[in-house]
């Protein structure tokens, strides 16, 4: 039999959770159709020897909502072998869309994803209004990977109540009946799900909260009901899992009332109020009472690279930073390099913001066990010798001046890893036993996301 590819000799991972095998795969048109050895011809051979071959990756945390309307590619996921992203995260997308709102959209997505708006603005033709016309126009786009959404929480308040849901005011009753068939329309339209934030650090571009932030457990309860009369459906959410907010208590009441999933973002870090092992244990709680929730989880740590230019760095909250934030390169390297300034600067207190950044930059101002020296072949589960109090210590100079003399080095482009999320242990041993549960998925990729630094 002659196939229009065979892959030889790789080492394949089937994704049933088989042990690795040597074979060869081929390939007819967009179909396996044979997995083995002496399979016959084809028209084109690749020798995978020494190579993984492997099922494309499902992506389920990416934000291309913006990026789908106009790139056949999805880098760079799709370069990482990624075969279906899935979008309309956190509760923010651009569907529904009213006409004057285009423009609020893209700030959202700006302030809570750090995607540049003015390529937004730029990419997207806006050839749709409401959820199924943007399914419509995603449909329309040749595609090198497979593409899915959800109903962004967002975007339906602001479409739905207009500023009062912008401004995350309580809504009426025919508001969460309008929203839950926006949501019903949407999944019946072929959307795999709906999504809502409930985190303070979700943010627009102007410093509002994300509409549905402050939603009550009656107004998503009511969205529940749209995803029930669909018949499918996710429900995502990304939240502070405030425990006087009892979130999982109305998760399990909406997964078992409507029949449908629910899915978290579960992260292990010093600044959460609820800890990692608490999450899994409330969420295990409602699982046992006939609830099905699942937790999204990432399987490295996450957080910032601190540098003189980018957006923050463990200085950024002194007073004499104002001196060389703004400075062009060579400018703020010359000042940088000023034994005087540098003096003044690591001696100064900082002075935080009475907001939910404050513990981060106290954290990033004095955390720097936290903090690891971003060098090249940096390896991401660096060890306690390798973070920046250790290597301060054996220097005999303090944390501050050791971060400031690494940046400064290299011309100034010296860069700081801060784990912030799954890295409270200094390692990442404890997502050995959440990755081969059945509740917990890999996840958390953002792509599409976080273009900044």
């Amino acid at each position: 039999m002659t196939f229009d590819l065979i892959i030889k000799h790789g080492t394949v991972v089937d994704g049933t959770g088989a042990a690795p095998f040597v074979a060869d795969v081929a390939v007819t048109g967009d179909r396996v159709m044979a997995i083995g050895t002496d399979l016959g011809e084809a028209a084109r051979i690749v020798d995978a020897r020494d190579c993984y071959v492997a099922p494309g990756f499902v992506d389920i945390h990416t934000h291309y909502d913006g990026q789908a309307t106009w790139d056949e590619e999805m880098a760079p996921s799709s370069w990482h072998g990624v075969t279906t992203v899935v979008m309309g995260n956190c509760g923010v997308g651009f569907a529904p869309a009213a006409p004057d709102r285009h423009d609020w959209l893209i700030g959202l997505m700006e302030g809570v994803e750090d995607i540049p708006g003015s390529a937004l603005s730029e990419g997207m033709k806006w050839n749709w209004e409401s959820f199924p016309e943007y399914l419509d126009a995603l449909e329309a786009m040749p595609r090198a990977v497979d593409v899915a959404t959800q109903v962004p929480h967002g975007a339906v308040r602001a479409y739905v109540m207009g500023d009062r849901g912008a401004a995350n005011e309580p809504p009426t009753e025919s508001d969460i009946a309008r929203m839950a068939q926006i949501v019903e329309e949407g999944l019946t339209a072929g959307a795999l799900g709906f999504s809502t934030s409930r985190t303070v650090l979700h943010k627009s571009i102007d410093g509002e909260l994300v509409p549905g932030t402050t939603a009550t457990p009656e107004e998503l309860m009511g969205i529940g009901k749209g995803m029930k009369r669909a018949g499918h459906g996710v429900f995502e959410m990304a939240s502070d899992l405030l425990p006087e907010w009892n979130e999982f208590e109305w998760m399990g009441d909406l997964s078992r009332e409507s029949g449908v999933p629910v899915t978290f973002t579960a992260l292990q870090s010093p600044i959460k109020a609820m800890n990692f092992d608490d999450q899994l244990a409330k969420m295990r709680e409602q699982n046992a009472k006939g609830a099905n929730i699942l937790a999204q989880i990432s399987m490295r740590g996450t957080g910032l690279v601190l540098g003189w230019r980018t957006t923050f760095n463990p200085f950024s909250f002194k007073p004499s930073w104002a001196e060389a934030a703004d400075l062009g390169e060579s400018a703020q390297l010359e000042k940088l390099l000023d034994p005087d300034f540098k003096a003044k600067l690591i001696a100064e207190d900082s002075i935080f913001p009475d907001s939910e950044l404050q513990l981060l930059g106290q954290l990033m101002a004095n955390a720097f066990d936290m903090q690891y020296a971003l060098t090249e072949g940096f390896n991401y589960e660096p060890t306690e010798q390798q973070s920046i109090a250790h290597l301060a210590a054996g220097a005999g100079v303090s944390g501050a001046e050791y971060a400031y003399d690494l940046m400064t080095g290299q011309n100034g482009t010296g860069f700081i890893y801060f784990p912030l999320l799954n890295y409270a242990d200094g390692n990442l041993n404890f997502l050995e036993p959440v990755l081969q549960s059945d509740d917990c998925i890999n996840s958390l990729s953002d792509g599409g996301a976080h273009c900044g630094t």
